[in-house]
C-alpha cells in the first residue's frame, strides 16, 4: 500500500489544528463540537503538509509553517463543509462519515464554514512569530484564494456549468485553477514566506507557478479517482461529479487520457521545482505522492 504523501507531517499538524479550535461548554457548545467534528473528522491534509513541505524545502522548519498550515486547513475545511450543502453539492457523505450539515443541521453547518473561515484569519493574525507585514501579506493572499478570484468564484462557475454542455478543456482548467488550485497556491506561498519572508519576487514566482501547476495534477487524478474507486474508498460517494453532470477531466478526455495529463501536469509542475534548485525536497517529494495515488 502508498504511503500518503502528508504523512510525515500528520502529528504536528493534527496537535496544532486541535490546539486551535474551539472547546468547552459555553453556549456555542453545539457549534464548538461541530467546528471539530468538521476540521478533524480524518483527511490527508495535504494543503497543510504542502505549506511545512515548502518551508522545509527553503531551509525553514516545520514548526516556523505551522500557524499558516493550521490557516490554509480551516479554511479548506471550511469550504468542504459549505460545499457539501442541499443547496451546493449536496453530499452527504465526507471522510467517511456523514456530512457536516447530516451530522448536525444545515444552519449549524453554514455557521460551521462562517466560523472556520474566519478561524482561518485569526489564526494568521495572531501569529506573531511571523513578522506583521509578512502576515498582512498572508491575510491578503488567503482572500484572494478564498473570494471570488478563488474557491468561492470557482464554486460559482462549477455550479452554473453543472448539467451544461461540457466545457471546453482550458475552460475546465479555469473553473479548477479557481476552485482547487487558488488553495494550492497559497499552500506553497505560505510555506514560502514562513522559511523566507524577503525571497526574491522571481523565486516566489516560480513558486506560485508549481502551486498552481499541481493544484491542477491533483484534481485531474481526484477526478480519475471519484470514476474509479469505490465510496469505501474514497470516503464520499464514488461517481457522484459523473450522476450530477459536473464537468470532470474523465468526462471530457476518458479515464485513460486524464491519467496521462495529470503525469504531463506533473512533470511541469517538477521542471518548474527543477529550475530553481528544489527537485530533490521535501516538496517534490510531497507533489509526486499526491498524483502517483491514482491507482
Amino acid at each position: 500500500m502508498r504511503t500518503d504523501p502528508s504523512d510525515g507531517y500528520l502529528p504536528a499538524i493534527e496537535a496544532a489544528l486541535r490546539n486551535a479550535l474551539p472547546v468547552g461548554d459555553d453556549p456555542a457548545h453545539q457549534l464548538n463540537a461541530a467546528l471539530r467534528y468538521a476540521a478533524l473528522s480524518g483527511g490527508k491534509r495535504l494543503r497543510p503538509a504542502i505549506v511545512c513541505a515548502t518551508s522545509a524545502s527553503l531551509g525553514g522548519t516545520i514548526e516556523d509553517a505551522l500557524p499558516a498550515a493550521v490557516a490554509i486547513e480551516l479554511m479548506h475545511a471550511y469550504s468542504l463543509v459549505h460545499d457539501d450543502l442541499p443547496a451546493m453539492d449536496d453530499d452527504d457523505l465526507r471522510r467517511g462519515q456523514p456530512s457536516c450539515h447530516i451530522a448536525f443541521d444545515e444552519a449549524t453547518a453554514i455557521l460551521v464554514g462562517d466560523s472556520l473561515q474566519a478561524l482561518a484569519f485569526e489564526t494568521l493574525a495572531a501569529a506573531t512569530d511571523i513578522a506583521a507585514a509578512t502576515r498582512v501579506r498572508m491575510v491578503r493572499l488567503l482572500a484572494e484564494a478564498a473570494g471570488w478570484r478563488g474557491m468561492a468564484g470557482g464554486q460559482a462557475f462549477d455550479m452554473a456549468a453543472t448539467a451544461a454542455p461540457a466545457l471546453p478543456l482550458e475552460a475546465l482548467r479555469r473553473l479548477h485553477a479557481a476552485k482547487t488550485g487558488a488553495l494550492f497556491r497559497a499552500a506553497v506561498q505560505f510555506g514560502a514566506l514562513c522559511a523566507a519572508p524577503n525571497i526574491d519576487a522571481a523565486r516566489f514566482h516560480a513558486l506560485t507557478c508549481f502551486g498552481e501547476t499541481l493544484g491542477t495534477a491533483f484534481q485531474i487524478t481526484d477526478d480519475v479517482l471519484d470514476a474509479t474507486q469505490s465510496t469505501a474508498a474514497l470516503g464520499k460517494r464514488a461517481g457522484a461529479d459523473m450522476a450530477k453532470g459536473k464537468n470532470t477531466y474523465p468526462a471530457l478526455l476518458g479515464v485513460a487520457a486524464s491519467r496521462a495529463l495529470a503525469a504531463k501536469t506533473l512533470a511541469e509542475a517538477l521542471r518548474i521545482l527543477q529550475d530553481i534548485g528544489c527537485a530533490d525536497s521535501p516538496l517534490g517529494e510531497l507533489a509526486q505522492g499526491t498524483v502517483h495515488r491514482a491507482s
